[in-house]
This record gives structure tokens, sequence and C-alpha cells, in this order.
């Protein structure tokens, strides 16, 4: 953990010197979602390649690429694109972009991302405000000697997502007249997709939905004394006893078609977040 915190100071010099804003608002834009960094204005964009110890993106849909600005009057800071732990990184490596935007002055976190539904009552195009998770990953990224000046040894994580923020989102939803669908995320490993007996069995278990990220970030968020927000798109049908296979295209363009009411949704969330 001494070494993440050595780390995460030379990539938060580095950016400090790119950047001219201190960003009170970190996003990680998940599969297909990336655009939303589009609509950030006096946008800087630092491709992750550059900056000192950031792994690199190696998924379609994920763009690479740190954005910072200022989104609906808040000051903002995006990954436009995310890390995953299948992508044969650590999980220290998957979520040191979170410890780089604690350091950066973010105090909350929106993170999104595309899952499978495995609650039949959920449609494909469905968003669904996350309201706890399940980590199934085999793993955690707080594993290993703790370092104070990062977080504590034992984080709560009783209340993961921040429920100001989760309030927030149904009001954003009810303003622009949809309904959020609410629920448990399932964080896995990935990258093969679950077979049916699995995914019958992550149902059992208490989720609704399964994905391959945002459970090792919501984790060191917490840890990092960030507030959380989590917002699922969701791409894919995952119901044990009906499933009937889905590819990585497939949820790309279902992530595709929900971009503009996941779009609108974040910035509705954000001039709700500037009025309180």
């Amino acid at each position: 953990m001494e070494e993440m915190s050595k780390k995460t100071k030379e990539a938060a010099a580095y950016l400090k010197e790119t950047i001219d804003i201190e960003p009170g608002i970190g996003m990680i834009l998940g599969s297909g979602l990336g655009d939303l960094a589009e609509e950030i204005e006096g946008a800087v964009k630092v491709d992750y390649e550059d900056i000192p110890h950031f792994p690199v993106s190696t998924v379609e849909g994920h763009a690479g690429r740190l954005v910072t600005g200022t989104l609906q009057g808040q000051k903002v800071i995006a990954m436009q694109g995310r890390f995953h732990y299948y992508e044969g990184y650590s999980m220290q490596e998957v979520t040191f972009p979170v410890r780089v935007m604690k350091a950066l002055g973010a105090q909350s976190l929106i993170v999104t991302n595309a899952c499978g539904a495995m609650n039949p009552l959920f449609r494909p195009g469905d968003l669904m405000v996350i309201e706890d998770h399940i980590n199934q990953t085999g793993t955690n990224p707080l594993l290993g000697p703790n370092d104070d000046s990062l977080g504590p040894r034992f984080p709560d994580m009783s209340q993961a997502y921040d429920s100001g923020w989760k309030q927030t989102a149904v009001k954003a939803a009810e303003r622009l007249g949809f309904s959020l669908q609410k629920g448990v995320y399932t964080g896995i490993s990935g990258p093969s997709f679950m077979t049916a007996a699995e995914l019958i069995m992550l149902r059992r278990l208490g989720g609704d939905v399964v994905g391959m990220s945002t459970v090792p970030e919501v984790i060191t968020a917490n840890h990092a004394g960030l507030k959380v927000l989590g917002i699922s798109c969701i791409t894919d049908m995952a119901v044990g006893e009906e499933i009937e296979g889905v590819s990585h295209e497939e949820v790309m363009e279902t992530a595709s078609r929900t971009k503009p009411r996941f779009i609108s949704l974040v910035k509705e969330i954000l001039v709700l977040q500037s009025s309180t």
C-alpha cells in the first residue's frame, strides 16, 4: 500500500500540471457510455498511456482517456473507459484511478456499467440505480498491508452507495419522465459470461444484475472516503432458466441505444446536486 500511495501522488502531480481545476466529482463511464465525456465543457483530455502508472484500456468501447472540465456547473473528472480484472490487471491496478481522482480533490464518485439482468422484471435498455452489491469476483482490492493515509484497515461497506445520491438519481429520472429500476449488482471476474446454473445461483443469492466491473472500484472508493452513486445500463437478459446467449457486440449495441437517456439522466443528476 505504501507503493500505491507513492504512485498515486506521482500520477496526481502529473495531472495537476495539465489540468486547471480541482474536480469535486469523479465519473467512471462503462462500456458504450463514454460519450458523456464529450459533453464536458472546457475539457482537457489526457490519454491513459501518458499518465504515470496508469494501465491502458484493452476492451472495445473504452476510449482510454481522462477528461476534466465542467458539466452542468459541476467540476468533474471522467474516466472515458475503465480497466477490468479480466484484462490481466491486478485489483490494485484496476482501482488505481479511483485513488488518483481522490488525490485530485474528488469527494464523490459516479460509477456506471453495462450489465445483464437476472431479474425477470427488468428489460434491456432499462437504467438501474445500484442499491447494493455482491462481490463474487473472488478477491478484494484491499488485500495486503494497509496504508492508513489512503483509508482504514477495515472500511465499513454497510452503506456502500450513498443514500443522498440515490435519492437524487430517482428524482432526476422522475423529472425526465421515466422510472429507474433499483437493485443489487453482482460483480464477477469474467471474461466468460455466466452459465445458466451460475445465473440462477446468483439470483438466489440476491442479485438483480450481473457484470464484470464496478465492485472493486466501489470498495476502493469507500476505503478512500468517497460518496458513491452507481448506475447500471441493462443491455441483455441473463435469466438462467431462459438464457439464449449474448455477445459483447450485442451489449455494445444496446448500450449505444440507451446512451441518450443515460446522458440526460447523469446531467440532470448533476443539476439537482448543484442546487443542494
